[in-house]
């Protein structure tokens, strides 16, 4: 049996604690064996030429992504998935994921890559599931989220922090702890954002194809 190897890219630290739940509590993974995550510094731009060195002064998940894919299109491992979370935020979650696509599409050598789209960002996977924030959160006001559907475009991190009474600005910091509190108390089967369904269904895809 061939054994999953995972490489997840991510926008920041914040992301961090949700995708290794999913990985590790509902997928059963096991990290640095099965996956490593790296968080960058936000969610950067798609150079105009995917083939160009990366400005090292720009170390955002889109500024180094072609660069980083061409690396792990030199892999010797036939199996590895390269797992790559972008949130949507305003834009056009068709125009992004073609845009992903047609950059893969553009470098000589590539691996295989999974593209998941947050939408509108993580955050959006905890404002979809208000049981979870008030079991991680029990003075939360759950009462902001009435009527909102899942993963709508809200200003997902503002929304949440008004939720859980914190205010403005907000760190980085804070909002890993907000995923720390509140991911182990999601639904995954099935979630209730649509987006992080759609990682999950992913997911399974590609280890029920390496683990048959």
């Amino acid at each position: 049996m061939t054994e999953p190897y995972i490489e997840v890219l991510l926008e920041g630290a914040a992301d961090v604690p949700m995708v290794r739940h999913v990985l590790t509590s509902r997928l059963g993974l096991e990290e640095r064996r099965h996956f490593r995550i790296h968080p960058h510094h936000g969610k950067g731009r798609l150079p105009t030429n995917p083939l160009s060195m990366p400005d090292a002064k720009h170390r955002g998940l889109l500024d180094q992504l072609p660069a980083k894919l061409r690396a792990y299109g030199k892999s010797l491992l036939p199996h590895m998935l390269v797992l790559v979370v972008v949130d949507v935020d305003d834009e056009d979650c068709r125009d992004l994921l073609r845009r992903l696509n047609e950059m893969l599409a553009a470098l000589p050598r590539r691996p295989r890559v999974l593209f998941r789209l947050a939408i509108e960002e993580t955050e959006s996977w905890f404002l979809a599931d208000p049981n979870a924030i008030r079991t991680a959160f029990p003075k939360a006001k759950i009462s902001l989220l009435k009527g909102m559907e899942a993963d709508a475009i809200v200003g997902a991190w503002e929304r949440l922090a008004a939720v859980l009474s914190v205010d403005l600005p907000v760190t980085g910091r804070d909002k890993a702890a907000w995923a720390d509190a509140i991911a182990p108390y999601l639904s995954l089967d099935p979630p209730c954002s649509p987006s992080l369904g759609k990682l999950l269904t992913g997911l399974k895809r590609y280890l029920d194809e390496v683990r048959p």
